[in-house]
């Protein structure tokens, strides 16, 4: 089997799933309990935390476990919007955002803010200008991925930074969860991030945990009120055997990462090369450093993208048709569509996705099966 599916899901790293099995047998504890044990667990889930802090090499904020990706985007999106709603209730945002954000705007809409939503050119970036031009004085957040999950574009997050150096009030959050192991930490971390969010299972840890990364000063209401967990910011008992692995595999990840994206940048090329030979085939990834090093959307003219995963299915090959979170729901890409593609090449993108599991071999392997699937693809379209 190869699995070119990890911007869905990645699978737990061993090592990750044996922390997740010891912290479950031997500390079980709530972290919250007055007694040793609880106190126990109240260490290590500290330690987990400090772990991240210092792995990421952050810096003037604090770390917050959360459930994962979308509850993140829906914290930090509706958070500052009961936070800052008497300051102003315009946001900024991107027409190509993952659904976690773009469903937080839609609510927050129905409740009387206002949203503008960036386009963005034949690569899927926006333009900064078109940022500078949306800003205005009751602006309260701008919320711009770091890296699109369905074609890989890394948005220009430093030149956002730069403009926005001159509203200090304005928070600015940023989706990293398809950018931490992709060695785009100086784009993520720069100097004007007030918040991120990180998702565990796109890096080999536990689905049903991440965290999100807030600076200080910064005021965001809370979601979920409780029992006061997580310094009174995010209530709920803490899911600390897997809150234990998520921290391992941060340590994992960035443990010899340059050498693991130039892995996923040779594969990623490989198979780039290879596809460039067809002439049905249009490439909507890119190679340049516009593009994370482990994403690559491409289409077969007048093919639908489920013809193409179930052909590569049966042959042990499992990608996917961009966004898992909107494939099974037949529903057409947000992302391909703000990038005015062609119809068939929308309905016919599927994805690539790399994690430092894959092998190159792998991709040679991809090459052999898609030159005896070619000619059948292209006499269906």
């Amino acid at each position: 089997m190869i699995y070119f599916d990890n911007s869905a899901t990645t699978k737990i790293a061993p090592a990750v799933l044996q922390t997740y099995q010891q912290v479950s047998e031997k500390i079980w504890g709530n972290p919250s309990s007055l007694h040793d044990f609880g106190e126990q667990a109240h260490q290590l889930l500290q330690q987990a935390r400090a772990q991240i802090f210092d792995q990421l090499h952050l810096h003037a904020g604090q770390v917050y476990f959360t459930s994962g990706g979308t509850e993140g985007d829906n914290w930090i999106i509706k958070g500052t919007a009961l936070a800052k709603a008497s300051f102003g209730r315009h946001i900024i945002t991107t027409q190509v955002e993952h659904a976690a954000v773009l469903e937080s705007m839609h609510r927050l809409e129905q409740f009387g803010f206002e949203v503008t939503y960036l386009p963005v050119d034949k690569t899927g970036r926006i333009r900064p200008a078109d940022l500078q031009a949306a800003l205005r004085s009751d602006t309260i957040l701008v919320s711009i991925m770091a890296v699109n999950n369905e074609m890989g574009a890394v948005q220009p997050l430093l030149s956002v930074a730069k403009i926005l150096q001159q509203y200090p009030k304005v928070h600015f959050h940023v989706d990293a969860v398809q950018a931490l192991g992709k060695q785009l930490d100086q784009v993520v971390f720069n100097d004007r991030l007030d918040f991120a969010t990180f998702s565990g299972h796109k890096f080999h840890a536990p689905r049903g945990v991440g965290f999100i990364y807030a600076r200080n000063g910064r005021t965001l209401v809370p979601l979920l009120d409780g029992g006061g967990q997580e310094m009174g910011q995010r209530s709920g008992t803490e899911n600390l055997p897997a809150i234990a692995a998520l921290s391992k595999a941060v340590r994992l990840l960035k443990t010899n990462e340059a050498v693991k994206v130039t892995q996923q940048q040779a594969i990623r090329t490989c198979i780039y090369r290879h596809l460039q030979t067809f002439s049905k085939v249009v490439l909507i990834s890119g190679l340049s450093d516009e593009f994370a090093p482990h994403i690559l959307c491409f289409a077969i003219r007048g093919v639908k993208g489920e013809t193409v995963v179930h052909a590569l299915e049966e042959q042990g090959i499992y990608l996917s048709t961009t966004s898992a979170c909107s494939s099974k729901k037949g529903l057409p890409s947000t992302t391909l569509a703000a990038m005015h593609l062609d119809p068939d090449v929308i309905n016919g993108a599927v994805r690539i996705s790399l994690s430092d599991q894959n092998e190159l071999e792998e991709a040679h392997q991809f090459n052999r099966v898609f030159d005896g699937l070619y000619q059948r693809f292209a006499a269906l379209s």
